[in-house]
């Protein structure tokens, strides 16, 4: 017997959950890619990415992922044999570096842990050995949705920058973008990137760049350049070259409605939003702990992000779990990934969700942790409701 009922509700951290709103933007015939509607809407979408990342810069749209991306960031700014230090803090920055191993630049990283964000003191420290300069860039990401970690993107630019280090600064942005504040102008920030399928509420397959003079200027040099990703290429007066061939129409109508959406929101509200209900989710989380099974995979409450919670499980299988939660209700939770397969499970709370989204979650999971005789302290979803209820005014 299951208690499920219609589609399955995604709890996992991407592919996200899309608005109605959204899937209806792209129920429309194709445009003429050379009018001027067409010109316009990218334009538009360019503009308002710009927009996003909080960058005077020069903003690209590519028709990929958020590997994609990788590769446009790594091919556009480096040549080969280039140094690059990667920022450890879960999978996702060690991905990015591994990609730019495979490019051929120099790849060394700095050791973090699974279990925390990136420790600013220790990369100008890092910096401040390199007197040869000899490191080119600086990988990290905001969040890392395996580890569940928060990076101080911020106070990592200010050690950068008091290190007096040429390095760029590069980040990925994609399980931050939309959810939480971006600075990448103020934070000293030379390449960003991002995707379309978490905070931006849009179907994978748009990739997107941001890149300020600096990183510009160090592109002119890059040996590592291909037609394809190429940001000189994409400069180009023709508008097909804006994506290197044919437009990604349908994509983009989802994209314009989506970011529509978040502007209509305001930036301050969707980032109080993501705040709100991700400390619901930590206040169930602390709650189930109590049964000593359950806990936070990120040690240091300042340090989880509020986009995902990585929930680590001491003994028993996170697996089971996630099968009741799909199969008996409906509700597709994210797996413990890279150094914690088989020990954790994940909780999205980014993009298109809200509080009935975030309880239901909160309360299947309880409901699966009954079922499976899972110890785990009473009342995580009621901790939930208290905090929100205390939280969000009449």
């Amino acid at each position: 017997m299951t208690v499920r009922a219609g589609r399955e509700f995604l709890a996992i951290p991407g592919p996200t959950n899309m608005p109605d709103e959204v899937l209806r933007a792209m129920h429309r015939p194709a445009l003429d890619i050379y009018s001027d509607q067409m010109v316009e809407l990218t334009e538009s979408l360019l503009h308002d990415l710009s927009k996003l990342f909080a960058t005077s810069g020069h903003s690209y749209i590519y028709i990929a992922n958020g590997h994609g991306a990788w590769e446009a960031t790594l091919s556009n700014v480096l040549s080969r044999g280039d140094k690059v230090l990667v920022l450890e803090s879960g999978r996702f920055a060690i991905g990015w570096g591994n990609a730019a191993a495979a490019m051929g630049a120099d790849v060394e990283v700095l050791r973090g842990d699974w279990r925390r964000a990136i420790r600013p003191a220790e990369v100008e420290a890092r910096l401040r050995q390199d007197r040869d300069h000899t490191i080119k860039a600086i990988l990290a990401v905001q969040v890392d949705t395996a580890s569940g970690a928060y990076n101080d993107i911020e106070a990592i630019g200010k050690a950068i920058r008091a290190s007096g280090h040429p390095a760029l600064f590069m980040v990925d942005a994609v399980a931050s973008l939309g959810c939480m504040p971006f600075e990448m102008d103020a934070w000293g920030i030379d390449v960003a990137m991002s995707g379309s399928q978490k905070g931006l509420m849009t179907p994978p397959g748009l990739g997107f760049v941001a890149a300020n003079d600096r990183a510009r200027e160090v592109h002119r040099k890059a040996n590592l350049r291909t037609p394809y990703w190429d940001w000189t290429e994409r400069d180009g007066a023709e508008h097909y070259r804006k994506y290197a061939g044919t437009a990604p129409v349908h994509l983009l109508f989802a994209l314009r409605q989506a970011v529509d959406m978040l502007f209509e929101e305001g930036l301050e509200n969707t980032f109080l939003r993501h705040r709100l209900l991700g400390e619901a989710v930590r206040r169930a989380v602390a709650v189930w702990a109590e049964g000593q099974v359950l806990g936070f995979n990120i040690a240091e409450p300042s340090e989880r992000s509020n986009t995902v919670t990585t929930v680590t499980m001491n003994g028993h299988d996170p697996v089971a779990l996630h099968r009741y939660a799909k199969e008996k209700c409906g509700v597709v939770l994210g797996v413990g990934i890279g150094e914690l397969q088989g020990q954790a499970f994940r909780i999205a709370h980014m993009g298109h969700v809200n509080a009935p989204m975030i309880l239901g979650t909160l309360g299947v999971i309880e409901v699966g942790l009954n079922a499976l005789d899972i110890p785990h302290g009473k009342g995580g979803t009621e901790a939930a409701i208290q905090w929100l209820g205390e939280s969000v005014g009449a």
